[in-house]
């Protein structure tokens, strides 16, 4: 790939990248999340198209019209995300787009039997070829994916994070089948925050940077400090409100506290408090447990074991409702397909969690729901001014705008944002970082998750770093650097 360029509305995800990946070798491509490694390789996928650029395909310049074209290449691509069908088994997922068939009619016990060789050259026996899918374990479905992979002629593998949601063990697996498939000649562009699986597995790095290449061809075995360091210093701004003084901290009361709180698979063990008027920042890898957190606290998921406390009382676990009616509020990472009535007005989209304010008589009173509503987003500066606009014309910093909305009018103690940034451009980033730090001056504790370091660092009071599901570092924001943050997510501790 030669100066690969890609640009969206208002943003160039990929600015002249350059890749070369060897037959028979592990390529490793690093970057923080934001660095443009999953439009890179959605690119080689054929799922986008360049804008600018070059892609060579032995000795030869190439276009990937589509993933069809791709894969009729020899690219297979593992996405972070896995792109299976619930509803279908796993021998038809494996074959998806070329089932073994004859005269229009699937050859059931053939595929099952290719099923079942692939699945055993994978070191899982196990699963059977008829099994749903959406039955099967996070780390199960994995495999699957691998071996739809494996069903086509691959000649180049790209795995995005493939160790996310596999054990110790199972990722001893992983690195046995890419060994293979390198020895046969197939190459491997292998995507992975973890230094220790890079070393172990890679041959070379490359590192993107803002949708950069900002070094090229590396050996898996430079060190972690030079490789974080090519990875830190980012040239988008980040406009922070000024924290408040320090003094009268230790007096604020504590408004939520999370003790012991266990979901296998997620998270283990996490305990910390958030104090009124205190913002706290996660920061960690994706698959480090962040969001499973926020989602246990508002009740979404049900945790095994631990207590969740608002004001002193505990919650009962996995139930929103009792959240929601003891302050708790959740914008979350989705807020197009979890948050927001897209068609629906502004209006309704903030007043949706407090209706019960505006009945009477059981019908409900839209003047004083538009009228409340109407001032919560004067209150928050939404642009346009329209209350009865459908909210999926709004920019994304609007829509989140309404989403913040919804809880101030619900009057929250606790406020629980999953990545409140994602897709919203900087002026917008500048007035949200501004709202939150103006609601947790009025007293409410802010709890929030941010793939971005610098987010983290710069908006929170105190951060808490999390790796593989645990707490590994609790400090204040101020004293931390994103090296030292990137050092603790990847290491588990800071040199």
């Amino acid at each position: 790939m030669r100066g690969i360029t890609k640009v969206f509305p208002g943003a160039r995800a990929l600015d002249g990248v350059d890749l070369e990946v060897r037959a028979g070798e592990v390529h490793c491509l690093l970057g923080q999340n934001g660095a443009g490694k999953s439009t890179l390789i959605k690119v080689l996928a054929g799922a986008h198209q360049p804008d600018g650029g070059e892609l060579v395909w032995d000795g030869e310049p190439v276009v990937l019209s589509g993933p069809t074209a791709a894969m009729r290449h020899g690219i297979s691509t593992i996405y972070q995300e896995l792109d299976l069908v619930d509803g279908l088994s796993v021998a038809d997922n494996i074959f998806l787009g070329h089932e073994r068939a004859r005269f229009g009619l699937t050859r059931r016990g053939e595929t099952a039997a290719a099923a079942r060789g692939l699945l055993r050259s994978l070191g899982h026996p196990e699963i059977a070829p008829g099994t749903g899918v959406g039955s099967l374990s996070p780390a199960q479905q994995q495999i699957v994916s691998m071996a739809r992979a494996l069903s086509h002629d691959t000649r180049l593998m790209v795995m995005d994070e493939p160790s996310a949601v596999l054990t110790q063990d199972e990722v001893g697996n992983l690195f046995r089948v890419v060994r293979e498939l390198t020895a046969r000649g197939v190459a491997v562009l292998y995507i992975s925050h973890r230094m220790a699986e890079i070393r172990a597995i890679g041959h070379r790095v490359t590192v993107l940077k803002d949708g950069r290449t900002v070094a090229a061809g590396l050996p898996a075995s430079t060190p972690t400090a030079q490789l974080v360091a090519l990875m830190t210093g980012r040239e988008g701004v980040y406009d922070f409100p000024e924290r408040p003084g320090a003094a009268g901290a230790g007096e604020r009361a504590q408004v939520l506290r999370v003790e012991r709180l266990r979901l296998p698979g997620s998270f283990e063990d996490v305990t910390f408090t958030v104090h009124a008027g205190e913002i706290v920042g996660l920061a960690g890898l994706v698959g480090s447990g962040r969001s499973e957190i926020l989602h246990a606290v508002y009740g979404a998921l049900r945790p095994a074991s631990g207590t969740v406390t608002v004001d002193g009382k505990a919650l009962p676990p996995g139930r929103v409702t009792a959240a929601v009616r003891a302050g708790v509020g959740l914008a979350p990472e989705e807020r197009k397909s979890q948050a927001l009535f897209l068609h629906d007005s502004v209006v309704r989209n903030v007043s949706v969690s407090s209706l019960s304010r505006f009945a009477r008589f059981g019908w409900l009173d839209r003047g004083r729901e538009r009228a409340a509503a109407t001032a919560r987003v004067t209150e928050l500066d939404l642009r346009p001014a329209d209350p009865y606009r459908a909210v999926r014309t709004l920019s994304g910093g609007n829509q989140q705008k309404a989403v913040l909305a919804r809880w101030l009018l619900r009057g929250c103690r606790v406020l629980l944002l999953d990545e409140p940034t994602r897709g919203v451009d900087v002026g917008a980033r500048a007035e949200l970082y501004a709202l939150v730090r103006a609601l947790a001056d009025s007293g409410v504790a802010v709890l929030f998750v941010s793939s971005e370091v610098p987010e983290v660092l710069g908006l929170a009071d105190r951060a808490l770093v999390l790796r593989e599901g645990r707490v590994v570092h609790e400090a204040d924001a101020a004293s931390l650097k994103e090296s030292d943050v990137l050092d603790l997510v990847m290491e588990g501790s800071r040199p």
